[in-house]
C-alpha cells in the first residue's frame, strides 16, 4: 500500500475519512480543523488532520456537541492532534456528563410507555410534556408544545 501524501486536498481528506467536503468546510469555520491554502485558494491540510477528524466522530457519537468538542481540542497545545492519552483524558472529564445523558434517556426510555395512543402528547399526566401535571391550568390540548413554538413555555 502507498504511503499517503503529508499534504491533502479536500477531496483526499474526505475520501480517506468519510467525512463530506461541506462538513469539513463547516468544521473548519468552527475551528476544529485548519488547512492552509495554496496560491489558487485551494485547501491543502496536514495528513495529522485524519486523526481529528476521528476524533470529533467520536466524540459526536457518544453525544459531545460542537461547542464541547471545540473546547476540548482547545485544551491542546498549539493545535495539536490529540492522542490516546489525550481522549483518556477527556473521556473523564466527560463521564459524568455521558453518565447523567445516560439516565435521563433511560428515564425517558421508561416513560415513554405511557405515551402510546396519545399521539399528541397531551395527557394531563404526562412525563414527557407535562411533569407533574404543572401544565394543567392551562387546559386540555397541547399548551406546552404550541408556547415553546412561539417563544414562551419552558
Amino acid at each position: 500500500m502507498p504511503k499517503l501524501p503529508d499534504v491533502l486536498t479536500i477531496g483526499d481528506v474526505a475520501k480517506r475519512s468519510g467525512v463530506p467536503h461541506t462538513a469539513l468546510r463547516f468544521y473548519e469555520e468552527r475551528g476544529l480543523i485548519s488547512s492552509e491554502r495554496t496560491t489558487g485558494n485551494q485547501r491543502k491540510y496536514a495528513r495529522a488532520v485524519l486523526r481529528r477528524l476521528a476524533f470529533i466522530r467520536t466524540a459526536q457519537r457518544v453525544g459531545l456537541s460542537l461547542e464541547e468538542i471545540h473546547d476540548a481540542l482547545a485544551t491542546l497545545p498549539e493545535g495539536r492532534t490529540p492522542t490516546k492519552a489525550d481522549w483518556a483524558r477527556l473521556s473523564q472529564l466527560w463521564r459524568g456528563e455521558l453518565d447523567a445523558r445516560i439516565d435521563s434517556m433511560q428515564r425517558l426510555r421508561d416513560r415513554l410507555t405511557a405515551c402510546i395512543g396519545c399521539g399528541c402528547l397531551s395527557l394531563k399526566a404526562c412525563h414527557l410534556m407535562n411533569r407533574e401535571d404543572t401544565l394543567a391550568a392551562l387546559g386540555p390540548g397541547a399548551p406546552r408544545l404550541k408556547a415553546a413554538s412561539e417563544g414562551g413555555i419552558n
